[in-house]
């Protein structure tokens, strides 16, 4: 017996936020767990980091094109559309923060470049006819660190 068109959506965009919400928890912690084991091994002198200011950003955004490599070639491959979509919050996540925090001093800058990011990622959606779950994932992540970023919240 198989289940409704309906249902079947219901249960794809219930997978896509849980398993979504379960992958981006993963992707963080080891992005700190990476940048914490780097801390180790390089900053003996706690004074380094204050000298060397730019090591820490430069390990985010080492980490964001590692990100990339990686989501390039899941998105490339033959897995189902609701795995793909459920990746792609990953990837979506590590863009927008990544702007997030590169931008947080110009709040109004920082929205500004994540929206045009956003919608700009629907539109090639758009055009390229991705499916409904594509679109899902994107919003859904954008939202909520949207959502994050007005209360006052913190990953």
């Amino acid at each position: 017996m198989s289940a409704s068109p309906w249902t079947r959506r219901v249960l794809q965009a219930l997978a896509v936020a849980v398993f979504g919400f379960v992958l981006l928890n993963a992707t963080f912690m080891l992005d700190w767990g990476s940048q914490s084991l780097l801390k180790v091994a390089f900053y003996r002198d706690r004074d380094l980091v204050r000298v060397v200011w730019w090591l820490p950003p430069l390990q985010h955004v080492l980490f964001a094109v590692l990100i990339g490599f990686v989501s390039w070639g899941v998105l490339r491959s033959a897995l189902a559309t609701t795995y793909k979509a459920i990746f792609m919050t990953v990837p979506t996540a590590v863009v927008l923060v990544t702007v997030g925090m590169f931008t947080y001093q110009w709040p109004l800058y920082s929205y500004a470049a994540a929206s045009l990011l956003t919608l700009g990622t629907l539109g090639v959606f758009l055009r390229t006819r991705q499916p409904w779950l594509y679109y899902y994932s994107v919003i859904l992540v954008a939202l909520a660190l949207a959502v994050m970023a007005m209360t006052g919240k913190e990953i």
